[in-house]
């Protein structure tokens, strides 16, 4: 089991931003966390890659427990994260070759000499996701569904069990966003791909490959399980609290306002 949570919860300054989240993620599944702007989806993550421990509850994450093991840098290594927390910290100066390669070492900056081994992953990782036309260009210079393939590739350098896709596609437009898309869901098929958690708050980007959905809502879960099981219209209009339709198209969700039908007179 990648993660396994049972009754977490997280209090941070006087205030509960978890409570009791129950979710259990299974090697080779590919999962969607979906919530609003302040659902606590941030939080979920930050716990899961070790950043915060939960206040109550118990969380097991790729076999080691909270509290019981040690975790930290040893635990991050396993999973790979592409965030726009971690773009802000890279050295844009640096080449994308570059950038992937210090994934290998999970540094920020190309400190030690790659071996051939890493090289060779590198080029193999560009060319799988698309991105090695630009390896050696600024990172600085790049679009920014560029640098999203080039952060993905330097997420699995060190061969993680698990990746998190935290909001990839903020920002692009709707081309890049397909792009974008379009390789996720051909990572999401390589042979060996490591469970991936896709973190969103646009129903639109919810790719067929990934078939379990968790929906948070203010720090609770409000829903999970099979994806086209919860994301109805009848569901999903009582999350939002608001009348909502949901068509499927290609095998993605769409959500557009339900049409108020005419009273009869």
């Amino acid at each position: 089991m990648v993660v396994k949570a049972k009754g977490i919860g997280l209090k941070r300054n006087g205030k509960w931003i978890l409570k009791e989240i129950d979710w259990e993620i299974n090697k080779g599944e590919h999962w969607v966390l979906y919530g609003l702007n302040g659902a606590g989806k941030t939080a979920l993550l930050n716990m899961i890659c070790a950043y915060y421990h939960p206040t109550v509850g118990k969380l097991t994450v790729l076999d080691k427990e909270f509290g019981k093991a040690e975790l930290g840098a040893s635990l991050r290594k396993k999973i790979g994260l592409v965030s726009s927390r971690l773009q802000q910290n890279l050295y844009v100066a640096d080449s994308a070759y570059e950038i992937i390669l210090s994934g290998a070492f999970a540094s920020i900056g190309l400190y030690e000499t790659p071996t051939d081994a890493m090289r060779e992953k590198a080029i193999n990782l560009m060319k799988q996701l698309g991105c090695y036309s630009y390896a050696d260009r600024q990172y600085s210079s790049l679009s920014q569904g560029e640098k999203q393939r080039v952060l993905i590739a330097r997420a699995l350098m060190l061969n993680p069990e698990l990746v998190i896709l935290d909001e990839p596609a903020t920002g692009l437009d709707f081309l890049a966003r397909e792009q974008l898309l379009e390789t996720i869901q051909q990572l999401a098929q390589m042979e060996n791909c490591p469970t991936i958690i896709y973190v969103t708050h646009h129903m639109e980007e919810i790719l067929p490959v990934f078939s379990s959905a968790l929906l948070l809502r203010d720090g609770e879960v409000f829903a999970k399980g099979k994806t086209e099981d919860i994301l109805t219209s009848h569901c999903l209009t009582e999350y939002f609290s608001f009348p909502v339709e949901v068509i499927w198209s290609n095998g993605r969700p769409l959500l557009a306002k339900q049409a108020q039908q005419e009273t009869l007179r």
